[in-house]
């Protein structure tokens, strides 16, 4: 079953982990969500200098994020106690691949990770017996340390096309024509964190390419792409794949960047969709999917 993310979160106060709520209305109330505003740990370059005061400063790369929710208390009637704490549980297990986590703090609305439950604690105490746990905890840990926006955005272009320009005999009020396309995407990435698309070229075309006008960086694959035909580059895994099934990441050309290091960052990115000579089939497109990203 596909869980669509934070779709149970309603106002600030939730917490969503794939499918388990936490928070006002549920009997699982918390007091404290650590690792969430705080920028994660980072690993540094920077190297001393040998002959000089200071150090050269080198990247920094973010480390995994860790989200703890302390203070948890668990209530429900007595005979069904029991219930509520399975459910928080089988909410909690250990999993292979990361969940939807979404919070909501304040009035900026819900932001979402994706991670996995590491750790969980539900102190069996004497007020277990009545309906009332206190002291609970449950530990997260995103791989991806960044947050993002619920809404994915997206924009999209064809392949360059010419205006056709007046039509002769002139016949008033004058008529340009159709406007052609530019190729052209504006992309806007309204936090303050990087972000890695999903790109989507549709044939048919041959050699698609998207450059980053800002950076200059390019990924282009030397590929025919028939009718019908969708290349997926997903970005932050570094994958391309044809039609959801073979990857098609050998067919990067030689001046196409490494996957991963194409982003988006904070603002707005000019883009461009360009294919090989001759290809100007005007079905054929570029989708740029993306969320908003956050420290």
């Amino acid at each position: 079953m596909t869980v669509a993310a934070g779709d149970q979160v309603t106002r600030p106060g939730h917490v969503q982990y794939g499918e388990l709520l936490l928070g006002p209305g549920t009997p699982y109330r918390w007091r404290q969500l650590t690792g969430w505003e705080d920028l994660p740990g980072l690993d540094s370059g920077t190297v001393q200098r040998a002959d000089a005061h200071g150090a050269f400063p080198g990247r920094l790369l973010a480390q995994a994020r860790t989200i703890t929710l302390d203070g948890l208390v668990v209530r429900a009637p007595r005979h069904t106690i029991g219930a509520v704490v399975a459910a928080l549980n089988a909410g909690t297990v250990p999993v292979e691949d990361e969940l939807p986590f979404v919070a909501w703090l304040d009035e900026r609305g819900p932001l979402l990770a994706y991670a996995r439950a590491t750790r969980r604690a539900v102190p069996a105490g004497p007020g277990y017996r009545l309906g009332t746990i206190t002291g609970g905890a449950v530990e997260w840990q995103a791989t991806d340390p960044r947050r993002y926006e619920l809404a994915e955005r997206f924009v999209s272009a064809t392949l360059p096309v010419s205006e056709p320009g007046l039509a002769w005999p002139l016949t008033w009020p004058l008529s340009f024509g159709s406007p052609g396309s530019t190729g052209a995407l504006s992309a806007t990435n309204a936090g303050d964190a990087e972000t890695h698309p999903l790109v989507e070229f549709r044939g048919p075309v041959t050699g698609p390419a998207l450059t980053n006008l800002a950076t200059g960086d390019v990924i282009e694959y030397d590929i025919p792409l028939a009718a019908g035909d969708v290349l997926t580059i997903d970005t932050l895994a570094g994958t391309v794949v044809l039609n959801g099934t073979a990857s098609r990441i050998h067919t990067a050309t030689s001046r196409s960047v490494p996957e991963q290091t194409f982003t988006l960052a904070p603002g707005t990115t000019s883009l461009i969709f360009r294919a090989a000579p001759g290809s100007s089939d005007p079905t054929a497109s570029a989708t740029v999917r993306y969320r908003s990203a956050y420290w």
